[in-house]
């Protein structure tokens, strides 16, 4: 991989490429450290210093580097942008318009794409709303008492919402600027710089506790991992397809054979990022009832993480989700209609029905396998704390960051990779 960005820096086109994306991350790492104007920035840091209970919004706060709790002009982070993505793709079930567009090829995309930027503003907008009412109303850190905004007129108010969704607005003009004109795709860079921006921080604050075995421990299972995960996110099922010959006038088409390449992990990291919204909702809904009321008792007790009922509903969330978000994004049936359409089939197996049946099979198959890598990978950081004698706050990372700091960074070394052997083609050809 260090070999890879070498090699890339000693390339004047690619050397442009990278320095491009490594200022856009600069830019975006600076604006979390804006505050929105009508923020006491120093209450706000005095009151994260007590802040200790978690909730919803620490899976937000992950996503946007720690800006959200600090109140920050890009405080929103890229999480609008993410659901707004996750909704698009599932409204596609629900709403033929939309799986029309998809199948429209680069037009129909495009569409989509306008599609999501809408929903990710409105979703900046209600987000935007919530976070500084919770601010407001002294929900948002509840430990302390100490009022984060002095101004509580209906101008401030506004100002403030406007702010954080032109915030989100950037960020993703940001995204788009890196996907256009840098390296790797340029939303999934910008939450690898969000999540990785926190692990020196929190690791020295381990160290700092007098944990530093602690701190190599984590290390060492962060690259163990890195490995399995890299190792797994590679593998792929190759499903055989042969192209019948064709003659149409003088020239004979088809004859050729190809191969369907099916990931183990079809659905990525989604299923665990909605296993833990879903879990972090009843905490955050029990902040807002009395500590005596036994609902409230109930779901402190239960959903606490390390828990045997907290970690039981978030495996079987993370295996559900992942079967359910395979469905979606691949169709056996879709597939085996286009394969008869053009005249391949798979050996062995008729065109038709029959071929997608078999795909059935062995799709249900790989999930089953990628679903089970997941649930390993959700539960590790969980599972982990017991040994290493830590709390679940102090945990560095968790199976979300992991699957997105690897995957993301796999991706853009394949690109980096891929970019270096055509400037290689080139360089022979002239």
């Amino acid at each position: 991989m260090l070999g890879a960005f070498a090699q890339a820096f000693r390339t004047p086109d690619l050397r442009r490429k990278l320095l491009f994306t490594l200022f856009i991350m600069a830019a975006f790492r600076l604006g979390s450290f804006i505050p929105t104007p009508g923020v006491d920035s120093q209450a706000v840091q005095r009151c994260m210093a007590q802040e200790s209970q978690a909730s919803l919004l620490d899976l937000v706060n992950l996503f946007s580097g720690g800006a959200l709790l600090q109140l920050s002009i890009f405080a929103l982070g890229i999480m609008p942008y993410i659901t707004a993505s996750i909704i698009i793709q599932l409204l596609r079930v629900v709403i033929p318009r939309f799986d029309d567009l998809h199948k429209e090829g680069q037009t129909g995309q495009a569409k989509l794409t306008q599609y999501t930027r809408y929903l990710t503003i409105f979703l900046g907008v209600l987000q935007a709303t919530t976070t500084i009412s919770l601010a407001r109303s002294g929900q948002l850190f509840q430990s302390c008492s100490e009022p984060v905004i002095r101004d509580q007129t209906v101008l401030t108010f506004i100002m403030m919402i406007i702010v954080m969704m032109a915030g989100t607005g950037v960020i993703m003009w940001l995204g788009e600027l890196i996907t256009e004109r840098g390296i790797g795709n340029g939303m999934s860079l910008l939450i690898f710089t969000s999540i990785a921006a926190r692990l020196p921080e929190q690791l020295l604050s381990i160290g700092q506790a007098g944990k530093w075995g602690s701190v190599a421990a984590i290390v060492a299972l962060l690259l163990l991992v890195a490995i399995a995960v890299v190792y797994v996110e590679q593998a792929q099922r190759r499903i055989p397809v042969q192209y019948a010959k064709r003659m149409i006038g003088r020239r004979q088409y088809g004859g050729t054979t190809t191969y369907i390449p099916l990931k183990i992990n079809m659905s990525g990291v989604i299923p665990v990022i909605f296993a833990s919204s879903i879990l972090a909702l009843p905490p955050m809904i029990a902040q807002f009832g009395k500590p005596q009321d036994a609902w409230v008792q109930w779901i402190s007790g239960h959903f606490t993480q390390g828990s045997t009922f907290y970690l039981t509903i978030y495996a079987l969330m993370t295996l559900f989700f992942a079967f359910f978000y395979t469905a979606i994004t691949f169709n056996p049936d879709e597939v085996a209609d286009n394969m008869k359409k053009y005249g391949g089939f798979i050996p062995g197996y008729r065109a038709g029905r029959p071929t997608a049946e078999y795909l059935h099979y062995v799709i249900n198959r790989i999930t089953s396998a990628g679903a089970l890598y997941l649930v390993i990978i959700a539960l590790l950081p969980s599972l982990a704390i017991i040994p290493l004698k830590l709390s679940s706050s102090q945990m560095p990372f968790g199976g979300t960051t992991l699957l997105i700091i690897i995957g993301v960074g796999l991706q853009t070394v394949k690109e980096i990779n891929t970019q270096l052997q055509q400037h290689h083609y080139e360089g022979f050809l002239k």
